[in-house]
């Protein structure tokens, strides 16, 4: 352990309040992750017995562990873990309280992804809307990655998880506008159809488009006078203007530097 170590030496956000307990455990598990103790609280490393010389050390981490599970926990949280000794046991504790599948949170998941529309969002706040609520829902239903002695023939988990892949493309094609029509059959008529993060970059490409064609760029007429103006003075009427405006060619007149005998 570094000296500088501590609870606020940790970014945990949110605090967990009993309702966000798969944020908070993904989290936190970075975050110990980075500091070189999450094996402390997930059983990797076993508890030393009171005669071994690593006993204290084991402690000091435990102490520091405890205080940081404490430190991001709701208040009401809090009073129920304060009197677990090990920072496994209150680790395990939360889990066997908050990480129980919700099945009312998966249906609200699955009906506000249903009912999202683009709407008046712009692209990327519709895509970073939808993103989100996927996440939450596959973690309440993620595809565990089974590791095999022998090689897979099948590829199911490969396959299960390309299925959902191209779930999340085709729910997030159809919500679009109806001014994305184009590119949606564009990237559907493709042989293989890219990552969701490409699918939305070519959707926002071709927002971009539509925005400079729907808002060209326009001229201001003042520019236009002030423009004309200044011609006049580099390019001053012909010798031809000179001549007498009664002539045969008195019927012409420029309108340009309002002169005779001369046409524009």
């Amino acid at each position: 352990m570094h000296p500088s170590e501590g609870p606020n030496s940790l970014v945990i956000t949110p605090k967990l309040n009993g309702s966000n307990y798969l944020a908070w455990n993904r989290s936190m598990q970075h975050a110990l992750g980075a500091k070189n103790k999450f094996v402390f609280i997930d059983g990797s490393i076993p508890i030393p017995d009171i005669g071994d010389l690593n006993q204290q050390a084991c402690e000091w981490c435990n102490h520091l562990l405890h205080s940081s599970i404490f430190y991001f926990v709701s208040e009401s949280i809090m009073q129920i873990i304060v009197f677990h000794d090990t920072a496994l046991s209150t680790w395990e504790d939360l889990k066997e309280r908050f990480a129980k599948v919700d099945r009312v949170r998966i249906s609200s998941s699955r009906s506000t992804i249903n009912n999202l529309k683009q709407g008046t969002k712009t692209v990327l706040e519709y895509f970073i809307e939808i993103i989100r609520l996927w996440d939450e829902l596959n973690s309440h239903r993620p595809i565990s990655n089974f590791t095999c002695v022998h090689p897979c023939r099948f590829g199911s988990i490969r396959l299960a998880k390309l299925y959902r892949s191209e779930d999340q493309i085709f729910q997030f094609l159809i919500d679009l506008n109806e001014s994305f029509s184009d590119v949606k059959t564009q990237i559907l008529l493709m042989d293989h159809l890219p990552s969701i993060n490409k699918v939305c970059s070519l959707v926002v490409q071709e927002e971009s488009q539509n925005d400079v064609v729907s808002n060209p760029i326009t001229i201001d007429e003042c520019s236009i006078y002030v423009n004309a103006s200044n011609a006049r003075k580099f390019y001053p009427c012909s010798k031809r203007s000179t001549g007498n405006a009664n002539s045969k060619n008195g019927s012409r007149f420029c309108t340009f530097c309002n002169c005779h005998n001369q046409t524009v």
